[in-house]
């Protein structure tokens, strides 16, 4: 990888792991629903006018804009609304890889390795550390645990939506599928936030919106959704996956560092512990056992 594209995956991480203050600081003035569908808003227009409609079945299309944009997002955006910390937020997210290879398994038929059986049980383990150590800290409840879970395994279920589209003869272009899939999450997150939240607080919140929530938008929606994933895409397509892919677990590193800059959020030693434990298992699902400059040097 040429230094600007190592500095180009760096800006994205960086991007993608500020992600989840800037979540919660536009959570402050405006329910969780709404903001979302806003982002998405924001995402799908004006660019829909000047990016190519992707040439795939409608069904794969929808199934992925509700699973890895509709359903991660509306758990997240609750999750951290309800008290789930933002740094804590990007890591257990993480766990989005582990549910995949699960479900990679039983709809694609692949079969795990030993790495990943083995990841996946000490992140699992990390994960239930993490809670316990949370719960006796009264830092946060089960509750935003749980819809985090669900955030990642509804991206999880986005990324078997991904691969059935990236195997599509088309094969459609990252920002392609990323502008033309907002489209789909937007009136599903309205109708939401009129359930949840109802009309007048909906309309309360557009007209009292200040400065940072509109900051935050921008943000999410320009340079976390387009900026980001249109950068990673390209990454992919000049590199090979296992160059590219093991830089987003830098992703909860740099979410639990800017929490605790930003936000002043910290960890105790048994979430810490956790924390520890759940990107070890990360690492070991990514590359065994043995270190990558190992495993370079031996071949």
């Amino acid at each position: 990888m040429t230094r600007k594209d190592g500095l180009l995956a760096l800006l994205v991480v960086i991007v993608w792991g500020i992600n989840f203050v800037v979540i919660k600081v536009g959570l402050h003035n405006m329910p969780p629903l709404l903001l979302a569908g806003l982002r998405f808003m924001l995402v799908a227009f004006p660019a829909i006018f000047f990016v190519a409609r992707p040439k795939v079945p409608f069904r794969l299309l929808l199934g992925y804009g509700l699973t890895i944009s509709f359903g991660q997002f509306a758990f997240l955006f609750c999750a951290i609304k309800f008290g789930m910390p933002a740094g804590l937020a990007s890591l257990v997210l993480q766990a989005q890889a582990f549910f995949t290879i699960i479900l990679g398994a039983f709809v694609f038929g692949e079969r795990l390795q030993g790495k990943q059986v083995a990841g996946i049980s000490l992140a699992v383990f990390g994960v239930l550390v993490l809670i316990e150590g949370s719960l006796n800290g009264q830092h946060v409840g089960l509750l935003g645990f749980m819809l985090t879970l669900a955030a990642a395994f509804s991206w999880a279920c986005g990324n078997i939506f991904n691969k059935r589209i990236m195997q599509h003869e088309s094969k459609p272009a990252v920002l392609s599928l990323v502008v033309w899939s907002a489209l789909i999450p937007i009136i599903p997150f309205i109708l939401s936030s009129l359930i949840f939240d109802g009309a007048t607080r909906m309309a309360q919140s557009l007209l009292a919106i200040d400065l940072m929530t509109i900051l935050s938008l921008v943000y999410l929606a320009f340079a976390a959704s387009i900026i980001g994933y249109g950068i990673w895409g390209a990454l992919l397509g000049r590199y090979e996956t296992w160059r590219v892919a093991p830089l987003s677990l830098l992703v909860p590193v740099v979410g639990l560092a800017s929490a605790a800059l930003l936000l002043d959020e910290t960890l105790s030693a048994l979430q810490l512990l956790g924390a520890v434990l759940i990107m070890a298992g990360l690492f070991i699902n990514v590359f065994g056992l043995r270190l990558p400059g190992m495993r370079a040097a031996r071949g």
